[in-house]
């Protein structure tokens, strides 16, 4: 669910910095397999053979953007660097056209990462909120390639706050985000074949909020792909609720005076996250509502149907005063047939580790992922789920800065759950049970995680 900050918002038409890639001097080992690789399916493909491919390296150049990362973690995260590889930038075919990356003006766009020096592992990721490919750069590229991972992530296929003018029916836009990741994915582990030599030894599936969806989804419906997930705070779509559509029309009944901080608490707002509402208010709440109800139900209120309904950030990040009066469970039962296209059952097949914080002002947990683990404990998959809960987490890494004292990263704590994930998978470690992971009184939270020992859990 994460939008990028108001500029990246209505930036619709900004484009990645046209400077020099920092490749690689000569045609040393890594650069030589490059021209024979291919990308099954691709409409077009490019490869460049970088002497770094994480961000320490790429700021700057065209093959990352970090104004879409913005906000995604703290300022103070540190980032391993130096990592030498050959970098596949391309998209698939594709009719829409919202992503302007590169210039290209093409939907379906992907990063496919392989370093020198590989570990035989593949991760997949899908781009957060209404972002790009590269969103996840510094938050899970940096490291896992730093680990020896080839890389891969995808835009969903559609990207920026008009995505639901993508396909034509209601749903269409958000069931391509999965259509998507599973090409990107079988795409992946071939395009890995050419460059190895071998298919990867593991498939990791991961993903921040609406990556977190894509994790939970391709792990329920496409097991035989992935050997496991890590799950950072996914988005939860059922038909009958919960999801986004029966929290968030109250936080817009109170940002236009409707409702008061009682109802948001019935709702599921944690007590204590009052302190982030503003920002959310200015942020998330209003347009979160009015893209994903236009996805869902269009016919609800055409006069607002969403971004579109605007031209300047503050107008494309108000909400449509309708919507404090949405009652989902109320709409046709067409609008509830759209949302069973896309929705979860807690149905997965291979190991997958959830974390949220418990100050998240978008995703409540009590109505996502507390809802998401009981689903997955009543399809009886209990035994391959784990969820952490990080005390004084919120939904975007990056308000940690504005709050120090109230706030912590999820970010370490995820880097420790995929190393967790691994053992478990790999080794046949048993992860800790599910419980709370505390805030520590000391030391540095942006950089490091227990999940176990004293003080991590509840």
């Amino acid at each position: 669910m994460r939008l990028s900050r108001r500029v990246a918002l209505c930036a619709a038409a900004l484009l990645v910095s046209a400077l020099p890639g920092r490749a690689a001097a000569g045609d040393g080992g890594h650069c030589k397999p490059q021209e024979r690789i291919r990308v099954p399916g691709a409409a077009f493909q490019q490869s460049a053979c970088l002497e770094d491919m994480t961000t320490a390296g790429l700021a700057g150049t065209p093959y990352t953007d970090m104004t879409d990362q913005a906000g995604l973690t703290a300022a103070a995260t540190r980032n391993p660097s130096g990592v030498p590889g050959l970098q596949i930038d391309g998209y698939f075919p594709d009719d829409s056209h919202f992503n302007t990356t590169h210039g290209w003006r093409h939907d379906a766009q992907f990063v496919i990462r392989l370093p020198d020096r590989w570990n035989g592992g593949l991760v997949v990721t899908g781009a957060p909120g209404t972002r790009r490919q590269y969103a996840t750069d510094t938050a899970i590229s940096d490291r896992v390639l730093a680990q020896g991972y080839a890389y891969a992530a995808t835009d969903k296929g559609n990207s920026g706050p008009d995505f639901y003018r993508d396909g034509t029916r209601p749903g269409d836009a958000v069931a391509e985000w999965n259509r998507r990741t599973t090409q990107l994915t079988l795409a992946a582990r071939r395009v890995v074949a050419q460059r190895y030599g071998r298919a990867p030894r593991r498939t990791y599936m991961t993903g921040i909020s609406n990556g977190g969806y894509l994790t939970r989804w391709q792990l329920e419906h496409h097991p035989e792909l992935y050997d496991g997930g890590v799950d950072w705070e996914g988005a939860l779509w059922t038909a009958d609720g919960p999801n986004l559509m029966t929290s968030l029309p109250v936080a817009v009944a109170r940002m236009l005076g409707s409702a008061g901080d009682e109802d948001l608490y019935a709702a599921g707002f944690a007590r204590g996250s009052e302190f982030l509402w503003p920002y959310h208010e200015k942020a998330y709440w209003g347009i979160t509502q009015k893209i994903y109800r236009a996805e869902f139900d269009p016919s609800y209120d055409p006069t607002c149907p969403g971004a579109s309904a605007g031209s300047t950030a503050e107008q494309i990040l108000a909400p449509c005063p309708s919507d404090a009066a949405y009652d989902y469970a109320a709409r046709p039962s067409s609008v509830h047939r759209a949302v069973a296209r896309v929705a979860l059952t807690g149905h997965i097949g291979k190991p997958l580790i959830t974390l949220h914080g418990d100050l998240d002002a978008l995703l409540p947990e009590s109505t996502d992922s507390d809802v998401y683990a009981r689903m997955v404990r009543e399809a009886g998959r209990g035994a391959l789920h784990r969820f952490y809960t990080v005390a004084g987490g919120t939904h975007v890494d990056g308000l940690y800065d504005s709050y120090p004292d109230r706030l912590r990263p999820i970010l370490p704590c995820y880097r420790a759950a995929f190393d967790t994930l691994t053992a478990w998978v790999e080794r046949g470690e048993r992860p800790p049970a599910d419980r709370t992971v505390g805030r520590p009184a000391g030391g540095d939270v942006v950089n490091s995680c227990a999940l176990t020992g004293p003080g991590a859990g509840r």
